[in-house]
């Protein structure tokens, strides 16, 4: 897996939303230089694991997909002597 980047604009959003939480939900202020520090920690600490599971939340939507694709051909297929 490479690593989780954001530009520097993704950033600074990201940076004011921490900025924003601490302010109303924990009446705290916070600087900018701490927000961007704790995105960084989070983005390296718990990122990979919402990085996983975005994984595999596609992967199980792409099978299903993928039997609904393999249903549709059975349901195509004409019947003959052969046997599969």
């Amino acid at each position: 897996m490479s690593a989780i980047e954001f530009n520097r604009e993704e950033k600074e959003i990201l940076a004011k939303k921490i900025q924003m939480y601490f302010r109303e939900e924990l009446v705290q202020e916070i600087g900018q230089f701490d927000a961007e520090f704790l995105l960084d920690f989070f983005t390296e600490t718990i990122g990979p694991y919402y990085y996983n599971k975005a994984l595999a939340d596609a992967q199980a939507l792409l099978e299903g997909k993928m039997e609904e694709i393999t249903d549709a051909f059975y349901e195509i297929e004409k019947p003959t002597e052969f046997i599969r």
